[in-house]
């Protein structure tokens, strides 16, 4: 699952390109940025924006490299059959076309097969494994799915206007969007209604974003203020949520300690895990994945590889709000939740008591314990001190869990050497007793590079094989790749 950092909007231009005669290229392969990849006879590599595998086409080099160039398609001479119409307006290789999304000329289901292709070549060559098995892609609706979202607000002086949304492709300007089909309807029909409020406001000039996020009853809008607002805005604020049923607007003078709704009352902010009897409460800057729809499918997919029985402990590493925790605890004996934010930590608390309370008959929520700790900077006798676990479920930042899988491969030598290990804490000779790794991981990722690396930890060092892997299609029309690992301890002794 993608952890976003909260940044200002820059507003730079794209730097200036040297345009070269257009050349004759055959388009053999797409990278994960979806660009064409050709080869010149002298083996040099040629990546073409906007080309698809198969395409003959014709191409402007706009920069060149001893080892490769980079060039913007001008003409298609040979059409791949994967190539689509684009459902938006804005999207496109057009100046002030938005940068939002990369591949809405390539069908879909092609697009599916780019990022699978991208994960086996990441366990491939940075794990140095494969899985045994390839599960089946995890797709969704292809429009309408983006229920998180950071537009960017500009008022542009010499137009005299307002822009809300993406940025242009390739620059830090704020692309001229009037309907975006990545959000949610409701949403992109709000886009000029928006650019009309902000423009009467008083403080138009310094109102650099909205963070969206939509629950399934409410649609909350964060408004980042520069200044104190007026009684006027916010007068024009409220009158603008009265005009859109569902929407409630929060203000962020500051860091996001700032946020704070503008007016209590009205539907909480929520979304649901119907499967599983739970209604996950949120805040708008908390982290929730952008796709609801594949949200319930990937935590459905997930408990169900893991195969938690009635028994078993399991620990839910990088829980945030209990997502995958709250989940489990309708199936397993005991959850220990474990979460670097000591927000998430008390908010996945407030979910789990709230969900326990109104939990129906048969859907009772087993003992959970949620900790707080730096998962970053994990040690084997800290992974001793958390107690044996049958079963493991690790959702990590784009950064991973290297440090969480070291652990444990410390933990796994001492186990086959007999000879104990060193803590990292300042324990020396670790003593173990009668802990023991868990039987399954299951690893949900939303970088492939990561968890190919951190596959082949617990594959090479760690007495792990990985009997499954596959893609989730969480964002489509973009180069965002999210997956999915299982890993089966072996017997001690055995070959991976």
């Amino acid at each position: 699952m993608s952890r976003r950092k909260h940044q200002q909007p820059q507003h730079k231009p794209a730097p200036a390109q040297t345009n070269y005669p257009p050349d004759l290229l055959m388009v053999e392969s797409l990278d994960i940025e979806a660009q064409g990849i050709a080869h010149r006879d002298d083996g040099k590599v040629v990546f073409i924006e906007g080309a698809l595998p198969f395409e003959q086409v014709s191409a402007s080099v706009y920069r060149k490299k001893p080892s490769f160039e980079k060039a913007t398609l001008m003409a298609v001479l040979r059409e791949s059959s994967q190539r689509v119409r684009p459902q938006c307006p804005h999207f496109g290789l057009h100046t002030g076309a938005c940068g939002g999304c990369k591949m809405q000329h390539l069908h879909v289901g092609a697009q599916v097969a780019v990022k699978q292709r991208v994960l086996e070549d990441n366990l491939r060559h940075i794990g140095k494994l494969k899985a045994d098995n390839i599960l089946r892609p995890i797709e969704g609706p292809a429009w309408g799915y983006r229920y998180r979202a950071r537009l960017s607000v500009r008022y542009v002086r010499k137009k005299g206007e307002v822009l809300v949304g993406f940025h242009e492709r390739k620059s830090g300007y704020v692309a001229d969007m009037r309907e975006c089909h990545v959000l949610p309807r409701h949403v992109s029909d709000l886009l000029l209604p928006l650019r009309a409020l902000i423009a009467g406001m008083d403080a138009k000039e310094t109102l650099p974003q909205i963070e969206l996020a939509c629950g399934d009853t409410a649609t909350a809008m964060v408004l980042r203020h520069m200044e104190a607002l007026s009684v006027g805005d916010l007068d024009k604020l409220r009158a603008f949520a009265l005009a859109h049923p569902g929407v409630q607007w929060w203000l962020q003078p500051g860091g996001l300690e700032t946020v704070k709704l503008l007016d209590e009352g009205g539907a909480v902010l929520s979304y649901g895990l119907p499967e599983f009897g739970v209604l996950m409460p949120f805040k708008p800057t908390d982290f929730t994945q952008v796709n609801p729809h594949i949200n319930q499918v990937l935590v459905s997919r997930a408990l169900r590889l893991l195969d938690v029985q009635s028994h078993e402990r399991v620990i839910d590493w990088f829980c945030g709000l209990g997502n995958f925790t709250l989940p489990l605890a309708t199936r397993a004996r005991e959850v220990l939740g474990i979460e670097g934010s000591e927000v998430l930590v008390a908010r996945s608390r407030e979910n789990y008591e709230s969900n326990r309370a109104a939990a129906r008959k048969g859907r009772a929520l087993t003992a959970t314990e949620f900790v707080a700790r730096n998962l970053f900077e994990m040690t084997p006798g800290m992974l001793v001190k958390d107690g044996a676990a049958d079963k493991w479920l690790v959702d990590p930042p784009r950064e991973g869990a290297f440090e969480l899988f070291k652990a444990l491969a410390a933990l796994h030598q001492q186990i086959v050497t007999g000879v104990p290990c060193d803590d990292a804490g300042g324990q020396q000779n670790l003593q173990i007793g009668d802990w023991t790794p868990p039987q399954r991981i299951v690893y949900v990722s939303c970088n492939p590079a990561t968890l190919a690396r951190d596959a082949g930890v617990l594959v090479n060092d760690a007495g792990y094989r990985c009997t499954a892997a596959g893609v989730v299609n969480m964002f489509p029309h973009t180069a965002h790749v999210e997956s999915m690992a299982v890993f089966e301890r072996l017997p001690v002794g055995a070959v991976p």
